[in-house]
């Protein structure tokens, strides 16, 4: 067996409910000055405002940043983290989808002030220390509660990562209850983003690719696969919910160790271009990206379409590969998802941009089972179009 490793956020606490205990678990672990890091959109669901008052009632001073921008730019997070410094607080809790749990990750490790952002870019630049950082999802998608990345918008239009395992939580503090009024669309959307983490994981060509991931990978299938309709259109099921909570931490856990490829290289663009939501632009171009992939690597993906699709479990090889392909967007369609590009509005003549800016994503694509070049990421876009 090759050798691995993984990392992984050292406590995980799931349940329906198990906001209740955040007073105790936060007080214990982050301090009594918490610099707690949410977005509008969560200030007027109500959760912000229970969760305030369980810190409260535990004594705890809270300081609030709720600025937070869906694919935050890097003003956002200086912001955040000037905010903080300024406050003198001992710990960060992060509320709210990725972007929020991106920024609180990052406003633990330079409130501290021993390294700047553009520092931190790349792959095991950030060395520490960070405060003591809990995170609570409210969307089941990208699993960012238990994974050691966070993305940033640079410039106008290009994503940066800040990867190291520096900036895993010392906490994931999953509650299904906080996801029972997603919208349909962003369930969807949120939900179609963690079934391509565990599929890019399982069949991710890193060289850490591990068992423990592909293990995660397909239990998270099995989770996702049979509760995601019911979670789009039938939001108060609350099985359902935790179904997908806890399948994207599941598929968090196995992409943050064996990372993902090709559809998210090529996902970006469409965010930092036309501020598609990150989970929809996954979804735009997945299809396209696994029938690429499954001409000369179908094997993973083979093995991988029974646990989402037990439907398929009778086909074999380039059958089931394709199936896999083909039944993974009908999934889409059926969630309401928009299916091409120009029904985003996105003009023909851009796709050539977009094909470059696809190539800059080199720490992803060197993941992908097949090799990719410009022109095959233009021949892409111009499926998706």
């Amino acid at each position: 067996m090759d050798s691995f490793v993984f990392n992984t956020s050292p406590s995980i606490q799931f349940g329906s409910g198990m906001l209740a205990t955040l007073g105790e678990t936060a007080r214990a672990r982050l301090g009594d000055r918490i610099f707690l890091v949410t977005d509008p959109g969560m200030l007027a669901t109500g959760i912000v405002e229970r969760a305030l008052e369980i810190l409260k009632s535990a004594d705890i001073d809270v300081t609030v940043f709720s600025e937070v921008q869906a694919d935050p730019p890097e003003s956002v997070i200086m912001d955040a983290v000037k905010t903080a410094m300024e406050g003198g607080i001992k710990g960060v809790i992060g509320l709210g989808g990725g972007s929020s749990l991106d920024v609180a990750k990052l406003v633990a490790l330079l409130a501290m002030g021993k390294e700047t952002l553009q520092d931190i870019y790349g792959v095991g630049m950030a060395k520490g220390p960070r405060l003591p950082l809990l995170l609570i999802p409210t969307t089941s998608g990208t699993g960012s509660e238990v994974t050691p990345i966070s993305i940033v918008t640079t410039g106008i239009n290009q994503k940066m990562g800040v990867v190291s395992p520096v900036i895993l939580p010392d906490i994931a503090l999953l509650d299904p209850e906080l996801t029972l009024g997603l919208p349909p669309h962003i369930t969807a959307a949120t939900g179609i983003d963690a079934m391509v983490h565990a599929i890019e994981a399982f069949a991710s060509a890193s060289p850490n690719n591990n068992p423990i991931s592909r293990n995660l990978a397909t239990q998270a299938l099995t989770l996702m696969g049979t509760s995601l309709e019911t979670a789009v259109h039938h939001g108060a099921d609350v099985e359902a919910r935790s179904n997908m909570l806890l399948g994207s931490m599941l598929a968090g856990q196995a992409f943050a160790n064996s990372p993902v490829a090709a559809v998210h290289a090529l996902a970006y663009p469409l965010g930092g271009h036309f501020h598609i939501p990150h989970g929809l632009s996954n979804a735009l171009v997945l299809p396209h990206v696994l029938r690429f992939n499954t001409k000369v690597a179908p094997q993973p993906y083979a093995e991988l379409a029974p646990f989402a699709f037990p439907e398929l479990a009778n086909l074999e090889g380039q059958e089931c590969a394709e199936a896999f392909c083909t039944a993974m967007a009908e999934l889409s369609k059926r969630c309401g998802l928009q299916q091409t590009l120009r029904e985003m509005d996105i003009p023909k003549d851009i796709l050539p941009t977009l094909a470059g800016d696809a190539m800059k994503q080199t720490r992803l694509l060197v993941n992908n089972p097949r090799e990719l070049t410009e022109a095959d990421a233009l021949s892409i876009y111009n499926a998706a179009w």
